[in-house]
């Protein structure tokens, strides 16, 4: 049995689609279970027994305001550090296999080239530091962890840039949009299948060794860039009834509480060896992604 904390999130419905898709069993929890109390948790997990017993965790629940985190450091801090704890004592508590998602936040956004595992963390703003400290804490809670770190990511089932540059787009004259920051886009629903492809493994006896893994589409891009993809592709499809100018900027001219990491390229070598995977394109994806939701 797999529990799924966070299943009504845009990432957490992925995976229970996919999870029904493939016939896996799981049971899935949102607010209901409060992973701030580590009690509930056990309680919970204890409640399944005998073949139905949880032998794997995936946690998609985190605190993701960036700039709202800096003014509510405490439910931030509970949610994204004291929370993955939790999850990963109690699956260690029950015998459970941990998949904890994090991010590319730890990470300064200084660098020059794709982020691999082991390079220093170094976040900025509370988001990313407590997000740090719970891939620490997951860790050390429990040996048998995957920390699956990703960044830019979008979905059907949540507010995401994609869904707002459509809106915007059909709304607007013209907008404008941050060209200096640099990332690869993630359809969750190729996440999601990732994700589950590490439970696959471990079924088939291919073992794949615990620890952190980096997971985005392949390629990168800036906002701007990903903005203009975006209206070519909703232009095609004819998704707009007029035409909007998307324009280039600084971040500088969008002052946010948290400054938005430069460069959040995550490198994906050793997901891929681990798991034999072919990374889809991110432009690839976004086209399926916009056809699907016309």
């Amino acid at each position: 049995m797999i529990w799924l904390i966070g299943n009504k999130g845009m990432l957490g419905t992925e995976i229970s689609l996919m999870l029904e898709s493939h016939g896996i069993a799981y049971t899935g929890t949102d607010r209901e279970v409060d992973i701030t109390d580590a009690s509930s948790l056990l309680a919970y997990a204890a409640s399944f027994t005998g073949e139905a017993s949880i032998s794997w965790i995936i946690n998609c629940a985190a605190y993701t305001a960036v700039d709202k985190a800096e003014d509510d450091i405490e439910l931030c801090t509970r949610l994204n550090t004291d929370g993955p704890a939790n999850i990963a004592a109690t699956a260690k508590k029950i015998g459970a296999k941990l998949i904890h998602i994090s991010t590319d936040y730890v990470f300064n956004g200084n660098g020059t080239h794709p982020y691999r595992e082991d390079h220093p963390t170094d976040p900025i703003g509370v988001y990313g530091q407590t997000k740090r400290d719970g891939e620490l804490r997951a860790l050390s809670g429990n040996d048998a962890t995957y920390i699956v770190r990703t960044a830019w990511l979008y979905g059907q089932h949540g507010n995401n840039f994609v869904f707002t540059m459509l809106r915007l787009m059909k709304e607007k004259e013209s907008l404008s949009v941050v060209n200096d920051q640099r990332g690869s886009p993630t359809h969750a629903a190729d996440l999601a299948r990732t994700l589950i492809a590490f439970i696959e493994a471990d079924r088939d006896g291919r073992g794949v060794p615990y620890g952190i893994y980096h997971y985005t589409n392949e390629g990168n891009i800036t906002w701007f860039d990903f903005a203009c993809a975006i209206q070519k592709k909703g232009r095609a499809l004819g998704l707009f009834s007029k035409d909007c100018a998307v324009k280039p900027c600084t971040s500088a001219e969008f002052p946010a509480k948290v400054r938005r990491p430069p460069y959040s390229v995550l490198d994906k070598s050793k997901i891929v060896a681990a798991l034999g995977l072919s990374l889809p394109e991110w432009e690839a994806s976004l086209d399926s992604f916009i056809k699907d939701i016309q």
